[in-house]
């Protein structure tokens, strides 16, 4: 899944974050900096504030408004966190605990984890009895079914493609729109949905927990306005909505917890307050004053705030930095002159300066430099390997060999994407680009805007900041999502930021999938990796931490680890709800 490049102001100066996290051992010989005992993750694994209790409003203090909260389009790791935690549920979905529990699969508005038949071409769910919508109608297994081939609706770009990808008959699919439908998911009756999958595919479960699997009404479907007004299944539902200013959640009373083991729906209400400037939210919840304290960020902490948390253990305590599960790249537009020159790629990769990304996204507190692709979480021993050898603070002489093998000795031009407020991570990579001689120029889009910009392919810059979250442990939600040329759209296009068509890749991902030893199947997709690494279609940057900081008056709150460390609105509420009145 998407992850959204989390607004981050000007980068802290190296001596402070290191003597925030207490690393003061100097540079090693490749340029990295020895780092000590992490203060920030001490909540790691762990429920802060206790257990709610039930009433009041939640506040969530926000730099920004959802990229799309529609389930056919919401493929964004903190929008996915929101809206099928609080608005509408899925088929299956993960467990709300901590640490690796976090990653576990339970039901959801299905009885159990699907039955697969067929060698796993053929899955089949069975939905709970008494599921209502906000208005009290009963939720069907043909609402499910329609919101699936939503999904395929041109008007409605950017969401999960696994339906895309998987189903029969998908090819040349457009959606519901002309009464057309795919015979590949079938409805035997209103509690049994059906479907069929044109190569075996037995983690097909996990995907069930993203929001395309949720239920949505035909006679509720607004085409892209649904997008402003998604009709609740879940726990809350949608009093107002004013774009880039405030949403505010009320409880959907025909939610019954008799049949959600997930969603606990502390609080009475949940207010949305955004266009927030990013400082403001920190020294708001830094001071946790009246009814900040009953507050969440929802951005990340700014690098500028992080001595200000971590050198004061009150408040070092409130803060969340859950999850290494996602890894930020320079995505180049392989399909464009000069990045479609695989050595101009690579200087690239040289060139760039990863240390000071780390900075510039957080310090060395909150992230790490990325060494490969794919996560940690899918490699042996929890840890990214490094294939390239590259050092950290890059290798100059051999980016500016790299050009010169190009062609472009002279140097070039080109320009980057990057989220409003991220201009630290845009000049780290202006400035360790420009020693080898390419000029970057930045340009900034709001945040909720950042997936569309990118997304359309003939209009977008040559360079992205962006990363990706595997959508559940496997290779095959992360490498076939971001380096697969043949799922590549014009406009929405996701994951694949960097264009890159290559048939040899795309011929091993074909015979990585059909492999049925799960260990065998890992191993290919490591190997993979430092494959595609070396054709260089991005530059990897930062493994990434989500800090948040929570008010005073917070409790049951945790970064979710399949939610890239967001706080798990499953289960987050207050102390004392008496106090949250604003």
């Amino acid at each position: 899944m998407n992850k959204r490049t989390y607004t981050l102001a000007t980068a802290l100066v190296t001596a402070l974050a290191l003597g925030a996290t207490g690393c003061a051992d100097g540079k090693k010989s490749d340029g990295s900096r020895d780092r000590g005992k992490n203060p920030a993750t001490s909540n790691n694994g762990a429920v802060v504030g206790g257990t709610p209790q039930k009433g009041g409003t939640l506040t969530i203090l926000s730099n920004q408004d959802f990229t799309h909260l529609d389930p056919a389009r919401n493929w964004v790791v903190g929008d996915m966190d929101f809206g099928s935690r609080l608005l509408y549920r899925t088929l299956l979905t993960y467990k709300a605990e901590p640490g690796a529990k976090g990653g576990e699969l339970t039901t959801d508005l299905a009885e159990d984890l699907g039955v697969s038949s067929n060698g796993a071409r053929t899955w089949t769910f069975k939905l709970k009895p008494g599921l209502k919508y906000e208005d009290g109608t009963p939720i069907t297994a043909q609402d499910v079914k329609y919101n699936v081939e939503r999904s395929f609706s041109p008007e409605l770009p950017g969401g999960p493609d696994y339906a895309a990808r998987y189903l029969v008959g998908a090819e040349g699919y457009k959606g519901p729109a002309q009464g057309k439908h795919l015979d590949s998911v079938k409805t035997p009756d209103d509690r049994t949905i059906v479907f069929e999958l044109r190569k075996p595919f037995a983690e097909f479960p996990y995907a069930t927990v993203l929001p395309t699997f949720s239920p949505v009404p035909k006679s509720q479907d607004k085409g892209p306005q649904y997008d402003n007004r998604p009709f609740s299944s879940g726990p809350y539902k949608i009093e107002s909505y004013a774009r880039d200013k405030q949403m505010v959640l009320v409880r959907n009373t025909h939610w019954s917890a008799a049949t959600d083991t997930v969603r606990k729906a502390y609080p009475d209400r949940i207010v949305v307050t955004m266009g927030l400037k990013a400082n403001q939210i920190d020294d708001r919840l830094i001071a946790s004053a009246g009814g900040d304290a009953s507050s969440v960020a929802w951005a990340s902490l700014r690098p500028e705030s992080t001595p200000k948390v971590l050198t004061k253990p009150d408040v070092r305590a409130r803060l969340l930095a859950e999850s290494t599960s996602c890894t930020e790249m320079v995505q180049m537009h392989t399909g464009r002159a000069p990045f479609d020159n695989v050595k101009v790629r690579q200087a690239v990769q040289y060139a760039l300066d990863r240390e000071a990304l780390v900075t510039a996204t957080g310090g060395p507190a909150l992230n790490d430099p990325a060494t490969a692709l794919m996560p940690g979480l899918l490699f042996p021993g929890g840890k990214q390997p490094d294939s390239l050898k590259i050092p950290l603070t890059g290798d100059v002489e051999k980016a500016k060999q790299l050009l010169k093998e190009a062609g472009k000795a002279g140097g070039i031009s080109t320009s980057v994407t990057v989220s409003t407020g991220d201009k630290a991570i845009g000049e780290a990579i202006q400035q360790s680009l420009g020693r080898a001689g390419i000029k970057v120029t930045i340009e900034t889009v709001d945040p909720s805007a950042f997936y569309d910009t990118i997304g359309d392919t003939k209009n977008r810059t040559d360079l992205a900041y962006t990363g990706w979250c595997p959508d559940f442990p496997s290779g095959s939600t992360f490498l076939p999502f971001v380096f697969d040329g043949r799922y590549i759209k014009e406009k929405g296009n996701s994951g694949n930021h960097s264009l890159f068509r290559d048939d040899a890749t795309m011929k091993r991902m074909d015979e990585i999938a059909a492999m049925t030893d799960a260990q065998q199947a890992n191993k290919a997709w490591q190997e993979l990796d430092a494959q595609i690494l070396a054709k260089a279609p991005t530059a990897p940057a930062v493994v990434e931490r989500k800090p948040l900081l929570i008010g005073t008056n917070i409790a049951g709150a945790y970064g979710h680890t399949s939610f890239g460390g967001q706080i798990d609105y499953a289960t987050v509420g207050l102390k004392d709800p008496a106090k949250s009145t604003r």
